[in-house]
Parts: structure tokens; C-alpha cells; sequence
């Protein structure tokens, strides 16, 4: 990859951070009864590490999502920052498609990870072992949202040939 390759990507990455934070603190939230929302953070997420070669896509993902606490729930920077760069390296931005065999099998990998170190960590941070399960079901009806929400998208984004259109020649 060129200098001017390596730019393209690092501004791309620091877009698709400024989206992830906006979508995640406050845009476009939809309210679900576990009392959280979901939001299109984690889909911006998905997308970018299907975009991104894998250090831009981990970048974009802890920053946009670490910025995202930090504007609304500071006590969670440091484990989202964690977990949102572990969920970006499940998926690929290598093939012809977003929606490939991999990037379906990360979206389920997600939704557990996700669910799982949030639950965790909410243990951590409050004392209490009794958090675990309301944050765990939370971030799971969250995972699940953002999974049909990306699957909607990069099919959308498929169709349109967009990974074609983003290579370089």
C-alpha cells in the first residue's frame, strides 16, 4: 500500500469513527424494553471491518465507540474501547463481498461477545454479579439489531458494488 493508499484509509477509518460515535451517542436510537437502545453504532462497526483493512477497521471501531462513552457513559471507555476492537477482528474486509460466509459467522460471533464481555465487565464495574444479566440480554437484543441492520446494508452495499468501486488500481 502507497502513502496516498494509507491516507485514503486513515481518513476513511476517522469517518467511520466521527459515525460510530454520533450513531452510538445520539442518533437513530430505537428503544427496545431491556431499557437500552439500539443503535447504528455497532452496524457502522461491522461495515467498517468489512471496508477497512484490519488495523484501520480495530482503530475506527475502539475510537468511535470509546468516544461515543466518553460523550454519555465515561465509567464504560475502557471496556468498550476493548471489546468494540475484539468484535472488529472478527470480521474481514478480504473478498469480493461484505455478505460473505465470514462476515455472517461474525455477526453471530458478535452477538456473543458482544453480549458476554459487556456482562462481564458490568460485574466488574458495579461489584455486583447481579448485573450480568440484564447487561448481557441489553447488548444482546442490541447485537441482534445490529446484525439484521448490517445484513440490510451490505446487501444494499453489495448490489452497489461498492467494494469494487473502493479498490484501488
Amino acid at each position: 500500500m502507497n502513502d496516498r493508499q494509507k491516507l485514503h484509509q486513515l481518513i476513511l477509518a476517522a469517518l467511520f469513527a466521527a459515525a460510530i460515535a454520533l450513531m452510538t451517542a445520539y442518533l437513530l436510537h430505537i428503544p427496545i424494553p431491556t431499557g437500552g437502545y439500539i443503535h447504528l453504532g455497532d452496524t457502522l462497526i461491522y461495515l467498517a471491518a468489512c471496508l477497512l483493512p484490519m488495523p484501520y477497521a480495530v482503530m475506527a471501531a475502539a475510537v468511535g465507540g470509546g468516544l461515543a462513552d466518553l460523550l454519555t457513559a465515561p465509567l464504560w471507555v475502557v471496556p468498550t474501547v476493548v471489546i468494540k476492537a475484539l468484535v472488529a477482528l472478527l470480521f474481514t474486509e478480504k473478498g469480493e463481498r461484505i455478505l460473505m460466509p465470514r462476515n455472517i459467522g461474525a455477526v453471530f460471533g458478535a452477538a456473543v461477545l458482544s453480549p458476554t464481555a459487556y456482562g462481564l465487565s458490568a460485574c466488574l464495574l458495579l461489584g455486583n454479579v447481579n448485573a450480568f444479566v440484564p447487561q448481557f440480554l441489553g447488548t444482546l437484543v442490541q447485537g441482534i439489531g445490529s446484525g439484521v441492520l448490517f445484513a440490510v446494508l451490505a446487501l444494499a452495499l453489495d448490489r452497489a458494488g461498492i467494494k469494487a468501486r473502493m479498490r484501488y488500481g
